[in-house]
């Protein structure tokens, strides 16, 4: 008997085209982010509906990547692999917050970062939600649809290039932000985020990575993340210097010192990953790259 199977329709084929893939799940992950800020934002005083909120759209966005990547691409979702995800989260956690303490260490022994007293506990809560909104959904939008697709089309060089060239665009639009605080973010966050997404194949690393450095960043050390208004966290403190050590109004990722700690931390993991075996060559030089039949 002959195995026939059946054609793949032309209007499947036209959406699995990489290009058009980016724009319809690049699209539906965007929308999943600025509802995600809308509600918060309707619900801005009280910290338990913007963490509900936070985790509702967050999950409704991965179901919504979920079924996209089964149904329309047609492709097991590794990169969401629920296996795994406890201890990558759980790693990615401690090592975000680790680098942005690490930044606040240097900044200390620099006296230019005092510790003036504590806050009581509570002020540890209002933090997780923009952690965990900016956390996931970005990290979907960013690696899962950006990095991923493009990396499949052009390669991984390409792909590191073009994810961090955008993810860095992208916080122009917020607050106090300037081009060099743009470039900065680019090169630290969009290396080091898209080196964890190659170094796994799954998303869970680099979720953890920015919700650990953006929750410590506010909840703890009351910084401003990417420029945004300063809240007050955990610690109350005074920071005196140049804004080239501490990022200005933008906040610690726009200082020399998140740019060496992270972008050195991303290289250690892009060479792991290569290592690995995890890179994906440019397209032209794919056919070297395959194995002979």
């Amino acid at each position: 008997m002959n195995d026939v199977s059946t054609p793949t329709p032309l209007w499947l084929r036209v959406l699995r085209y990489p290009l058009v893939r980016l724009l319809l799940l690049g699209f539906l992950m965007l929308q999943a982010l600025g509802h995600s800020n809308y509600y918060m934002g309707l619900v801005a005083d009280s910290p338990g509906a913007k963490i509900a909120v936070a985790v509702g759209m967050s999950l409704l966005a991965l179901i919504v990547y979920a079924a996209f990547s089964r149904w329309v691409e047609g492709r097991s979702v590794s990169d969401l692999a629920l296996r795994p995800a406890a201890r990558e989260l759980a790693i990615g956690l401690a090592v975000g917050a680790m680098l942005y303490s690490t930044c606040i260490l240097v900044l200390v022994l620099a006296g230019i970062y005092r510790i003036d007293g504590l806050n009581p506990l509570s002020y540890l809560v209002p933090g997780i939600a923009m952690a965990v909104s900016a956390g996931f959904l970005e990290e979907l939008l960013f690696r899962g649809v950006l990095f991923r697709i493009v990396e499949e089309w052009l390669g991984s060089w390409i792909s590191i290039v073009v994810s961090s060239l955008f993810f860095g665009l992208a916080h122009l639009m917020n607050p106090e932000a300037t081009l060099s605080s743009a470039l900065f973010i680019s090169v630290e966050a969009g290396l080091l985020l898209a080196a964890a997404y190659m170094l796994t194949r799954r998303l869970w690393l680099g979720i953890g990575f920015h919700v650990g450095w953006n929750y410590v960043q506010t909840a703890v050390y009351s910084g401003s993340v990417s420029g945004t208004a300063v809240e007050p966290g955990l610690i109350r403190d005074t920071i005196e210097g140049p804004a080239i050590l501490t990022g200005g109004s933008f906040g610690v990722e726009a200082s020399l010192i998140a740019f060496i700690v992270c972008t050195t931390t991303g290289i250690v993991l892009l060479r792991m990953a290569i290592k690995r075996g995890h890179f994906v060559p440019f397209p032209w030089r794919r056919a070297e790259h395959r194995p002979s039949s």
